[in-house]
This record gives C-alpha cells, structure tokens and sequence, in this order.
C-alpha cells in the first residue's frame, strides 16, 4: 500500500533484485528529472509521487506472493494427505497379495485332485459333497479377493496420479512465491535509491513526517485504554466490536511480510487476524477477502467492514468509524489509525 506521505529509510537486501532495482530507480530518477546529468535531483514531491508508486507496486506483489503462499500450504497439506493414504495404500494391497499368494503356494502344493475321483475315493458321498461345497466357497472367497486386489491397485494409480498433480502444483506456487518476492524487494529497493537522493534538510522533514504518524497512532491507542478496554470510539457490538477491538490492540505494531501476527501484521493478515478473533475465518489475500461477505458501498460503512483501495485491489484496511480505519501502511509504517480518504476507495465488504 502506498499513502501521500513517504516511508521511512530503511535498509534492505536482495542481491541481484538489488542491483537490478537501483538501476531501475536510477532511470526513474533521470526520466523524472529530463535529463541525464547526475548531478540533477528531483524535487522532494516527484520523489513521493514515484516512491509511492513502487510501494504499491510493492504491495501488490507482496499480496500475489500471500495467494501463491496460500496455494503452496494448501497443495503441500493435500500432497502429504494423498501421500500418507498412498503409502497406506501400499501396504494393503502388498498384504492382500501376500495372503492371495500364501492360498495359492499351499494349493499348489497340495495338488488338485478330480472332482469324480474323488467322489469315487470317497467312502461317503455326503462327506464328499460336503468338502467340494466347502471347497466351492473357499474359490469364490478367492475370487473376491483377486477383485478387491484390482481395486485397490486402480486406487492406489489414481492416488499417485493425484498426487502428482498436486507436486506439480506445488512446484508451480513455489515459483510464483520467488517471482512475487523478487518483484516486491526491486520496488523497495527502487524506492530507496530514489529516497537516497534526498537533501538532508528534505530527508529530517521527511522523517519528522512518520514521526508525527507514529505519535498518532499511539495518541489514537492510549484514547481508547482511557476509554476503557475492548471500547470502540465508534459503537458496535458482536463480532465485528471484537474485530475492531483487536485492530486497536495492534496499533504500533510493525509491518511484516506476510505476516499474521501477532507480533506483525501486512494488510490483510491484520484484517484477517482481526475477524479471526472475532470468530470468522476470512482467506488470506485483498483480491480473496473482498469477495468474503457482503459487499457495501462508501456511505454505508459500519465499524468492522473491509475497506480496499486501488484499482487492484491492492490494500484493505478496517473501518472503526468516523471516516477512519486502522490498517498495516507499509514495510518501515507500523499498524496505525489514518483516514479511509488517504487513497483511492475500490469497495468494501462486511464479514458475516
């Protein structure tokens, strides 16, 4: 997610998405500035306007790499399923045929002898046919179990097959998760490289800036212990009143990639832990969590609604009244209270 205001300096690392990344913002920088001499700096708001630029694009990747995540928990989860009834599987079928194998050894050392021979040996019919019923059971006992040993090997092909596809599957996550990570750490580092080529006068107005945000935010946290714990400024009740208050506990804690908490939170891993605690399982992406519970418009917003910005769907934040919200900003922009003007509104949703 990006806001008006700039990120902190942060120092990051990424070898080669490094590398790759200065040279971007070092283009950018040069592209902003309409010439090609070094010494040429952009003013502190091109800076801003491009820096928020690649942190949302930095955003939007670090929300595919939590899809591809997802998808990669969900394929490794079903592969170790099929995997262990597979394995199961195995050991049935080898029983089976053992067993299958152990009848036929003993018959064939046995020998057969003729059904009319041994009527003729016989010293009572009734024994005789008494035996040969027998007998007839134990072959139809055979039978069904040869039938079940071809069962249970199409089950078993089938699992494998399964199985694969889900290693496929999983394989491909992994790929998009490395993709969608290089992506996010080239726009940090881009933005970086442009920050870098701040003033120092501009970079302490720059940093004075979060530091006034991060003052709010814990202005915004002690208001609401004084109002007593679990209140909300703004009236609630039921599950979307322990969302919210789970929001304000979060205030000032850090943006973390991909995280859930409870020590940090992104975007929508600070939503969906907040309607977690409330008792309401939402998924784990901004494109997903829209879609979760019943849409409503700008003018309807309740406490404990979803409220997504950008075009992409990129960024979600929790309403708590008052035109406000708390979300995760960005990576160097811990948990905190801003107003749900600060970007562009793309819709909302309420968790049922």
């Amino acid at each position: 997610m990006a806001s008006h205001r700039k990120p902190k300096q942060r120092s990051l690392t990424g070898g080669t998405a490094w590398t790759a990344a200065v040279a971007l913002a070092g283009a950018a920088a040069t592209a902003i500035s309409g010439t090609g001499h070094a010494e040429t700096r952009p003013t502190p708001a091109q800076v801003r306007a491009k820096v928020d630029q690649y942190q949302r694009e930095a955003e939007e990747a670090n929300e595919k790499y939590n899809g591809a995540k997802d998808t990669a928990d969900k394929a490794r989860r079903a592969l170790d399923r099929l995997r262990d009834e597979a394995a199961r599987g195995t050991a049935r079928l080898n029983a089976s045929r053992n067993a299958l194998g152990a009848i036929a050894t003993a018959q064939y050392r046995s020998g057969t002898v003729a059904p009319t021979l041994q009527l003729a040996l016989s010293s009572s019919p009734e024994q005789f046919l008494r035996r040969a019923s027998l007998a007839d059971r134990a072959s139809s006992r055979q039978a069904a179990t040869v039938a079940g040993l071809s069962r249970q090997a199409r089950k078993l092909r089938q699992l494998r097959g399964e199985a694969q596809d889900k290693l496929d599957q999983l394989r491909g996550a992994q790929a998009a998760l490395a993709r969608h990570r290089g992506v996010a750490r080239s726009r940090l580092a881009a933005a970086k490289a442009l920050l870098d080529r701040l003033t120092s006068e501009q970079r302490r107005r720059y940093e004075a800036q979060e530091a006034q945000e991060a003052r709010e935010a814990r202005e915004a946290q002690e208001a609401r212990e004084t109002e007593g714990a679990g209140a909300a400024p703004y009236a609630t009740s039921g599950r979307a009143a322990r969302a919210v208050s789970y929001a304000y506990g979060a205030l000032g804690k850090p943006y973390v990639w991909g995280a859930t908490g409870p020590h940090g939170y992104d975007c929508s891993g600070l939503t969906q832990a907040a309607w977690r605690a409330a008792g309401v399982a939402l998924p784990r992406t901004t494109y997903t969590q829209i879609n979760a519970g019943r849409r409503v418009s700008r003018t309807e917003l309740v406490p404990g609604d979803l409220i997504f910005f950008y075009s992409g769907v990129s960024h979600v934040g929790l309403y708590i009244g008052g035109g406000r919200m708390i979300h995760a900003p960005r990576p160097g922009a811990p948990v905190r209270v801003a107003p749900i003007d600060q970007m562009p509104f793309a819709g909302a949703t309420r968790p049922a």
